[in-house]
């Protein structure tokens, strides 16, 4: 009776209920990406990388900070117009990213917080009124300077195993930032042609071999070797031990 009374589990559907949801074919079988199974392995050995490891930054960059003479294009790009070469060099390191949004980016803050420094200066005068503002947009220019390209140079460090040089990515392009993205065109530019450049070794064919079906061959090659017709050779003598 117990069960009886019991209310059911189970509910009726009528023919006017509407479905929940419309699932279009194929929605269902569609891959899923489980982060666990995702392995790093080590491209010379194949092992088992942690998810926490990085690769040790151990090599030195081909150019120091001050060698901005070595190139001359990318010295006076970097001089007069950085945000063009900034944004040739983030091209360069990521595929995925125009060289001309890069560039945007990096003029409106940087030399966009400069602009509006140097036009308040200009308009108003330099007065305790206005000095908060040209001391506001200097600092937001310096701070997007350092944080903003500072991490595109931390990328470049991790994509060829580059030390910290001379100090940290994102205080080099506060303090010297259009030495900074000379240096990283040119780092960039010294790879790219040694990857270019590789050794070949030149290899010889082998020697085009071909079958001869020749009767006389096969029973040359299938014949037992015939015996001597030497008579001294046939005349064998046993001797005692």
């Amino acid at each position: 009776m117990a069960e009886g009374n019991a209310q059911s589990r189970y509910v009726r559907l009528t023919k006017e209920q509407a479905p929940v949801e419309d699932i279009t074919p194929g929605e269902l079988n569609q891959p899923i990406e489980v982060p666990q199974l995702i392995v790093h392995r080590c491209h010379e050995c194949g092992q088992t990388l942690p998810e926490s490891y990085q690769p040790p930054a151990d090599e030195d960059w081909t150019t120091g900070i001050c060698g901005c003479a070595d190139d001359t294009e990318s010295c006076l790009s970097g001089l007069f117009c950085p945000c063009v070469l900034f944004g040739r060099n983030v091209e360069t390191l990521r595929e995925d990213i125009l060289w001309t949004n890069a560039c945007v980016c990096h003029a409106i803050c940087v030399e966009g917080g400069m602009a509006v420094a140097a036009a308040t200066a200009l308009l108003h005068g330099i007065d305790p009124k206005t000095s908060f503002l040209i001391c506001e947009s200097l600092f937001f220019a310096w701070w997007m300077c350092g944080i903003y390209t500072g991490l595109f140079r931390q990328s470049l460090q991790k994509k060829y195993h580059l030390k910290n040089s001379p100090c940290d990515p994102c205080l080099v392009h506060c303090c010297m930032h259009s030495c900074a993205l000379c240096q990283e065109h040119r780092e960039m530019k010294n790879h790219l042609s040694d990857n270019a450049v590789m050794p070949t070794t030149a290899v010889d064919p082998p020697p085009i071999q071909q079958m001869s079906s020749s009767n006389e061959e096969k029973t040359d090659s299938a014949s037992p070797p015939e015996p001597s017709k030497d008579p001294e050779s046939n005349n064998l003598e046993l001797q005692p031990l």
